[in-house]
């Protein structure tokens, strides 16, 4: 690999921006010449848990420039960008003054703090530990900042690049863990969430500005700060760095703070402040925090992928049929759907343009074969190698490449007439999926076939075959190939047996897992941190109107004295629209990461987190979010690269300018904004997945046109989530609509996985009956009662509780007793036992 000096490689780079696993680098040379594509193959950074030093990332990152993809994006996104999403434009006076009172502790050493040894560093920070405990509210906020400062890394006057800042950062968290600082951190935050006098001083302001959240943004800002730094791995860190990682891991899982783990105390943060008591919260860093610390103590896809194959083994199923991972790495973007209008005009372009050339009539798709021509999950290795990225489109909807020129089939030329075709038409290697088929799926075949030769059924049995033809043999047989069990199914059937035999099976042994403990305590509360997290989702979402009842999210960006001019204006404007992108962003993320993680452990789990969002409205709200202009909001260009951290405490602030700031930066695409899309499709897909009441209910909304427009967004990992929304809704759309829309069709066919004897595309299958959606929803929920009834209720009905009959036994039972009872055994006798009339009538009865 190809190493570039530090210094060197930060002079070519202008800057780096990246969401979610993707990063666009544009150079000081190039950056008037290079128009980057639309979202080709998907291709990123990898700069993610393998991160020697934060130089040797940055440079890795330029070398491996189409290795990674969208599908591991959380562990897997550059940690400038991280900080730099942290603090509001707003906040940038800040950084200065936490130098200022980080050097004025610090100026009696005499020295730098880079040229101080680890000890004297330690000694220091031991002081500012001290002087946190203080009764003065202002000193512990001025310490609190020069702790900040520490772990920022922004040695103002020691660091001469953004590879500097961002190493020192590093270096100085795992020394503030060290010496304690988090548990201190912990306790200020606990005092500062139940500081009443600040909570109701708040709630009778008529404006919430940035001053009345100081010292929460500074707590929160060191915990993020410390979270994220420790839980990105590097390949040559210090051995004590990887102890102190797993010890924070399980310190941030396990119920060590008051009894719960430490993602409750954010939970409990969001609740209380979307019921209006406590309305100064900083609800942004609150859902980043909150968010890093559940990918932190659960895990990201990798360990989710990891887990996955290890629950399988011990449950003793079949492996994986492919990575999902590397399946949707592979795969390629198709272009979107043309409109009618858009049709006609090229149609008529096209005649105008061509009139002596004969053109075959208009046609809405293309054909399957010429589909397969281009067969667009082919993956050419050597051009993807020597592909430069300026050699891509100018957009998603720029001009449109020759092969995706569908509107129009054109005559493919004749042969030469001296040399004979050899060419033929190359179809597919392969599906990208393996198809599966479920035990239901061959039990109702051979129900129907059962029914259709012989006039009878014969259950469950999928075995016995007699009396059927030997094309039904040989189907039944492919079906079994493809056979594949999950993990919830296993799951389900378990569950029945623990409730039907409760004394025979005894009690189940529960792994104390990182998801089972943060399941168990968030399940008292958990309808109102999911109707907490959709109201600050609804809020920050762009469709949204603003209404005096609904709750402010903007109380940590607005300054104290509103902007007086057009440029400070449409500064704050800027910085408004970027907070309300971060929120929708640390929430898609994190409830993705909750339902996955959960469904993992139990589907029970899963489901029941499912249902409260669908009865709190996710699915009509994830639909209003995508019902506007998609492609203006992923090409979003709100932020001003200029002054992002750490590139504004580094470089020189150049002069800002209406102009600049309405131009934006050159980046074609805010990642921010498509990773947020993707996990509210994904989302979507987890509710609606085998439910039909819900399938239903995307149909009742109309999402048909409102997903069809999100296929514009020539991203593959986007389109696939989108088209297996369109998938599942197809047999009730009607024959018109599937006949009009025959490329998407092909792109389902192309992309999304099949399931044998699902006839997706047809209206004749036996889920397209009336649906009923309080009756499906009531048995789920009445499942999921029963779960968690047997599984968590600790004062469990006695009935079902084992009953030992044997006199000899429960005489010689050790009963602890009070030490004087001995004294008082003859009055407690007379009192409890003689006194007592026995009522032998009823108690004859009653045997």
């Amino acid at each position: 690999m190809k190493q570039f000096p530090p210094n060197r490689f930060n002079n070519k780079l202008k800057y780096i921006k990246c969401f979610c696993h993707h990063c666009i680098f544009i150079s000081k040379k190039q950056s008037s010449e290079r128009k980057l594509s639309k979202i080709t193959s998907n291709n990123c950074i990898d700069h993610s848990d393998r991160m020697p030093q934060v130089g040797l990332v940055l440079q890795q990152a330029q070398v491996h420039h189409k290795r990674c993809t969208l599908c591991n994006f959380y562990d897997l996104i550059d940690y400038s960008v991280l900080s730099s999403e942290l603090y509001s434009y707003t906040e940038e006076p800040e950084f200065s003054l936490n130098r200022d009172y980080f050097d004025e502790d610090f100026r009696s050493h005499g020295r730098r703090w880079i040229q101080l040894t680890v000890e004297e560093q330690k000694a220091h920070v031991m002081r500012l530990l001290d002087a946190l405990e203080v009764t003065d509210r202002d000193k512990r906020l001025k310490v609190a900042r020069a702790i900040l400062y520490l772990a920022q890394g922004t040695l103002f006057d020691e660091c001469d690049t953004e590879v500097d800042v961002l190493h020192w950062s590093r270096h100085n968290v795992f020394l503030l863990y060290d010496m304690g600082i988090f548990t201190a951190l912990l306790e200020l935050l606990s005092m500062e969430i139940d500081n009443n006098q600040a909570c109701s001083s708040a709630v009778r302001k008529p404006a919430i500005s940035l001053a009345d959240s100081t010292e929460l943004r500074v707590l929160l800002s060191i915990m993020y700060l410390m979270v994220e730094t420790i839980r990105v791995q590097t390949e040559d860190e210090r051995p004590e760095w990887i102890a102190a990682r797993e010890a924070f891991k399980n310190e941030l899982g396990s119920p060590l703070y008051n009894g719960e783990p430490f993602a409750l105390l954010l939970f409990t943060m969001v609740t209380k402040f979307c019921s209006m008591n406590a309305p100064h919260f900083p609800m942004k860093k609150v859902l980043l925090l909150l968010w890093k610390t559940i990918l932190f103590t659960l895990g990201g896809f990798e360990e989710l992928q990891e887990l996955k194959v290890r629950c399988r083994e011990r449950l003793h199923l079949p492996p994986l049929p492919e990575d999902s991972i590397k399946v949707v790495r592979a795969m390629r973007a198709a272009s979107p759907p043309a409109s009618a209008m858009e049709l006609i005009e090229q149609q008529q372009q096209q005649k105008r343009g061509r009139r002596s050339r004969r053109v075959q009539p208009l046609v809405k798709q293309d054909s399957l074969d010429t589909y397969n021509e281009r067969d667009p999950f082919k993956n050419d290795d050597a051009r993807d190698e020597e592909e430069d990225p300026e050699d891509a489109d100018s957009g998603i909807e720029g001009e449109v490449d020759p092969l995706d020129r569908d509107v129009i089939i054109q005559p493919p030329p004749p042969p030469p007439p001296l040399r004979p075709p050899t060419e033929r038409v190359n179809f597919p290697k392969g599906l990208p999926w393996a198809p599966k088929v479920r035990e239901k799926d061959i039990e109702h075949f051979l129900e129907t076939s059962r029914n259709k030769f012989i006039g009878f059924t014969l259950g469950s049995d999928t075995e016995t075959l007699v009396g059927l033809p030997r094309p039904i043999h040989e189907s039944v047989k492919t079906l079994k190939q493809h056979k594949y069990v999950s993990i919830a199914e296993v799951q389900i059937k378990r569950e029945e047996e623990l409730q039907q035999c409760p004394l025979t099976l005894g009690e189940e042994e529960v792994e104390e897992t990182q998801a089972e403990m943060l399941y168990l305590g968030m399940l008292p509360n958990l309808s109102q941190y999911v109707i907490a997290l959709l109201k600050l989702l609804l809020a920050a979402a762009p469709t949204s109107k603003a209404k005096t009842d609904s709750i402010n999210i903007l109380a940590d960006v607005l300054p104290e004295e509103m902007p007086i001019t057009v440029l400070q204006s449409m500064k704050l404007g800027i910085d408004v629209n970027r907070h309300k992108e971060i929120i929708v962003k640390a929430i898609s993320a994190l409830l993705l990461l909750l339902l996955k993680h959960f469904k993992l452990n139990h589907i029970y789990q899963f489901e029941i987190i499912s249902q409260h969002l669908v009865f709190a409205n996710c699915i009509p709200l994830i639909l209003k979010f995508f019902n506007q202009n998609i492609m203006s909001y992923i090409s979003a260009k709100n932020s001003i690269c200029v002054l992002d951290f750490p590139h504004c405490v580094v470089h020189e602030m150049p002069e800002l300018t209406a102009e600049s700031l309405e131009a934006g930066d050159s980046s074609q695409f805010c990642w921010r904004n498509l990773f947020s899309c993707i996990n509210l499709l994904r989302i979507l897909n987890k509710l609606t997945k085998w439910k039909h009441s819900r399938t239903m209910m995307l149909v009742v909304f109309k999402s048909a046109p409102i997903l069809k427009r999100a296929l514009k967004v020539k991203q593959a990992m986007m389109q696939l989530y989108v088209l297996k929304l369109l998938k599942i809704q197809t047999k009730y759309l009607g024959r018109q609509w599937r006949k009009s829309n025959m490329k998407t069709m092909s792109a389902i066919y192309q992309k999304v996985r099949h399931r044998l004897n699902d006839d997706w595309a047809y209206g004749n299958d036996i889920d397209a009956r009336p649906w009923d959606f309080q009756a499906e929803e009531c048995a789920l929920r009445e499942s999921i009662e029963k779960f968690n009834s047997r599984r968590y209720d600790k004062n469990k009905n006695s009935d079902y509780m084992p009953v030992d009959n044997c006199l000899q036994s429960v005489l010689g039972q050790r009963v602890d007793l009070p030490e004087d009872f001995h004294y008082s055994y003859e009055m407690w006798l007379e009192r409890e036992v003689f006194s007592q009339p026995i009522q032998w009538e009823g108690l004859l009865q009653n045997q």
